[in-house]
């Protein structure tokens, strides 16, 4: 079968190596491949036989299934870009952590360009489970491309007919998941500022027995350091979720600014090269958090 994939960060590389390892032709297309930084994805589509195009359209020409997997905040313009390249009646499968609203404009414009237009939400992260990730479907076509996604290795299943099912439940979701990340990591910098980390962590361990808190903490400095910069975009349209719901996202958009300001320190340098390549080297993440109360002190010149 002919993939094409719109995006070719962490998920699409990850998509692209166990659809190439069964054989399936795959074309894919990332804005950031006209730059010095598409030179990884470069190497990456030749280590696996993936065939880089030069334009949205020249990747989704022939394919049967297209997925869009780029930043939240390109949702739209992904879809239009692959819509003006007449998509025939291909599958779209959007990936991307958008909300209702933004997910039904985009399967409009898929639609007027013949393609089906399926919303995807992806329910937990991908690496560990990475073809089989937990995937919800939803739209008028969600039901024809499961049994695709199925027979291929995917673990997708419709959550509905209705375009907006999907992608709400994901949105609301992610209030949760990402605003725990963003509190954590307040509540232990700030602990640990006044000594007090060792005596919180055991709180949290006397209140919620069940989790490894040291462990936990450490991965939430992990995913926010190294994907701050996409989880502030996917809060930013958990905000849009929660607004359309006739809320006032508080927490969504606290949450969103709290996830860039962490993302920016990393391009500052802050957490020092591992900002790049992995927090997996140092477990410890009052290694961080001292990193951060550093560069707190030196900007506000105590």
């Amino acid at each position: 079968m002919d993939f094409a994939l719109i995006g070719y960060g962490e998920v699409g590389r990850i998509l692209a190596e166990d659809l190439r390892a069964a054989d399936h032709a795959v074309r894919a297309y990332d804005v950031k491949l006209a730059s010095d930084a598409g030179e990884p994805m470069r190497a990456h589509a030749r280590a696996h036989g993936v065939l880089l195009a030069d334009s949205h359209g020249g990747a989704v020409q022939g394919a049967q299934i297209a997925i869009s997997a780029v930043t939240a905040s390109q949702t739209m313009a992904a879809a239009a870009a692959c819509a003006g390249a007449r998509l025939g009646d291909s599958f779209f499968l959007d990936f991307n952590s958008a909300s209702p609203g933004t997910k039904i404009k985009a399967a409009d414009l898929v639609a007027r360009a013949g393609g089906r237009f399926v919303e995807g939400a992806v329910m937990t992260t991908v690496p560990p489970y990475r073809l089989k990730v937990p995937l919800l479907l939803g739209g008028p076509h969600a039901a024809a491309l499961e049994l695709v996604l199925n027979r291929i290795g995917f673990a997708a299943k419709v959550a509905s007919a209705k375009l907006g099912v999907a992608s709400a439940t994901k949105m609301c979701r992610s209030v949760v998941i990402k605003g725990l990340e963003a509190m954590l990591i307040e509540s232990l910098v700030a602990a640990r500022r006044y000594g007090v980390e060792d005596e919180l962590i055991a709180s949290l361990r006397e209140t919620f027995p069940g989790l490894d808190w040291e462990r936990q903490s450490a991965y939430f400095f992990q995913r926010a350091i190294e994907h701050g910069r996409r989880r502030s975009e996917e809060m930013r349209e958990a905000a849009v979720t929660v607004r359309e719901a006739g809320l006032e996202p508080w927490s969504a958009s606290g949450t969103a600014l709290r996830q860039a300001w962490i993302s920016d320190l990393g391009d500052q340098g802050v957490f020092g090269e591992r900002s790049r390549d992995g927090f997996a080297r140092s477990p410890d993440w009052r290694m961080e958090a001292d990193r951060i109360l550093d560069h707190v002190k030196t900007s506000k010149g105590v």
